[in-house]
């Protein structure tokens, strides 16, 4: 795994950090912007990207790619996304039987240093509705 990239304090980085943390709903750079405008009315969305990217590059964000979306997840432990083909919302998972993972490591004598699982299917509320 790659050593994080250190970087000298931002306040609009940080700003952004937060906003991206604050939700679960893995949101868009747009969301982002939106969000972080509240707080720093004059960010330009240039600076949004930017700072998304770093944040990306030196491990304090997850980059989710849905289709042509590029989603953010603050949430940079281990855990797995099931994503709704209905409605489009992304859940944060966590798999509790790795027992096929250890399974298939044994059958082909694979090490695996890390396992990031994305589930698609139909979420609860889309099967309610």
């Amino acid at each position: 795994m790659m050593e994080p990239i250190k970087q000298r304090y931002s306040k609009q980085r940080e700003t952004i950090l937060k906003v991206v943390q604050s939700t679960l709903v893995h949101p868009n750079a747009d969301w982002i912007y939106q969000e972080t405008r509240k707080i720093i009315p004059n960010i330009s969305l240039g600076t949004v990207y930017r700072n998304l990217n770093q944040l990306v590059d030196s491990g304090r964000l997850l980059k989710l790619k849905d289709d042509a979306v590029v989603r953010y997840d603050g949430n940079i432990g281990h855990h797995d996304h099931f994503r709704c083909t209905r409605c489009g919302k992304w859940y944060d998972v966590e798999i509790l039987d790795l027992s096929a993972i250890k399974a298939f490591s044994e059958k082909y004598n694979f090490t695996i240093d890390s396992l990031n699982l994305e589930l698609e299917g139909t979420c609860e509320s889309c099967l309610e509705s």
